[in-house]
């Protein structure tokens, strides 16, 4: 009896077609969470207990100057740690960074002059931006290119949880132990966190010059999801900020359902936006989360009404999550490594710019039409957004990373 030819097993190139996705959990990426954690709780125990301190002090002018000065000089901050990153690396910048964000606590009240108070605060946001830009960049090389989108939601629940904690936290140990304890304690939070640094690689390979912040924001494809995550930033300053003040003293208990359900849907969507980015790409999420968070500022506008006011905050937190993880990604795959500095601190600045401006708006336009109008007119602004949102779908490069003449790092 004759047969045919056996069949030829699968060739090794046939198989290998298919491969297992790289490990995220990598060693040098649990070290950085060890030292992101570390940075948080710092920052965070100390934000609202610092103010409060001040304003024990010296009245509430020092409380807002306090606050004033941590954030200008976490602005100023991250426009120059991208360079700090390209001369120093980002091992020895984010120690720096560490360093300045914990010893400065160590001796916050040493003195209760506004004067000290404020020079603390001013160091503190230096060191807060270096950690927050350089590491960034740092966790950033960490992750596999095909695991990008849910390697930094993952990084945004580490970052997260800590500062969920330690902001209620802060203050409820300052009247159980007082200042002193609870400030010494938020320094050695980020002093403890350098030994970890220690073991992270330090700087990217290059082979290109690392793009500037000023050539970044003259870059449309990077240019153009800054403005669509800061229009959604500045929505997240404002009901953070107004919120309490806009919902009905009667309805306190609803504020605090309200806000965990905006920090629990934008947990839960920048974790399913990172997983679904990396299977069919983060560009088409930004818009939809952009009208998502438009959607959830409309419907909280009728601030009387609890039930609008939960879904509003859980309806916006969604979008948020998704334009958080969707704009961060799609940042990161249009520069080489090289310029991931650049991209921490471009999209840390639309985060803490457009807080910042969203809530100094919005007093102002809340005194003059009511919370509801304001609420419903910030929405609106917010739609400004949808534009450069469809031209980035429109054009979407592979890299906006041009080679930049030799010294010229802007």
């Amino acid at each position: 009896m004759t047969t045919g030819p056996l069949p030829k097993p699968p060739s090794p190139e046939a198989t290998s077609d298919v491969r297992p996705p790289p490990p995220l959990l990598t060693r040098p990426l649990l070290l950085r969470f060890v030292s992101m954690v570390g940075a948080s709780l710092s920052f965070f125990l100390l934000l609202s207990v610092v103010p409060a301190y001040a304003a024990e002090r010296g009245g509430g002018g020092a409380a807002g100057l306090a606050t004033g000065s941590l954030m200008l000089a976490t602005v100023l901050g991250e426009l120059v740690t991208p360079r700090l990153v390209g001369r120093f690396g980002y091992r020895l910048t984010l120690i720096a960074g560490l360093f300045l964000l914990g010893a400065p606590a160590l001796v916050l009240t040493a003195s209760g002059q506004a004067a000290w108070i404020v020079a603390v605060c001013f160091v503190r946001g230096l060191g807060f931006a270096l950690t927050i830009v350089a590491g960034g960049a740092l966790t950033a090389s960490l992750i596999p290119d095909e695991r990008r989108g849910e390697g930094l939601a993952l990084v945004g629940v580490v970052s997260g949880v800590p500062s969920l904690v330690a902001l209620p936290l802060g203050l409820w140990l300052v009247g159980h132990v007082g200042y002193g304890p609870v400030a010494v304690t938020g320094g050695l939070a980020a002093l403890a966190a350098i030994v970890f640094v220690l073991g992270l690689p330090d700087r990217a390979e290059r082979t290109e010059q690392p793009l500037g912040v000023v050539r970044g924001l003259r870059t449309g494809a990077l240019l153009r999801p800054v403005l669509v995550f800061a229009a959604t930033a500045t929505a997240a300053g404002i009901v953070v900020t107004f919120l309490p003040l806009a919902v009905p003293s009667a309805s306190a208990g609803v504020v605090a359902v309200a806000l965990f359900m905006q920090t629990a849907a934008s947990t839960l969507t920048r974790w399913l936006a990172g997983r679904h980015g990396d299977r069919h790409g983060s560009a088409r999420l930004v818009l939809p989360g952009l009208l998502l968070s438009a959607a959830g500022v409309l419907v909280i506008a009728p601030t009387a009404n609890p039930a609008a006011v939960i879904a509003g905050t859980a309806l916006f937190g969604a979008g948020f999550g998704i334009t958080q993880n969707a704009t961060l990604a799609v940042m990161y795959t249009r520069v080489s490594a090289a310029s991931y500095g650049t991209v921490s601190a471009l999209w840390n600045l639309a985060y803490d710019g457009g807080m910042g401006v969203g809530a100094a708006g919005f007093g102002i336009a809340a005194g003059l039409t009511g919370y509801p109008w304001a609420f419903a007119l910030t929405a609106l602004l917010m739609l400004t957004a949808v534009a450069p949102s469809i031209r980035d779908r429109q054009v979407t490069p592979p890299s906006a990373h041009p080679p930049a003449p030799a010294g010229d790092p802007r």
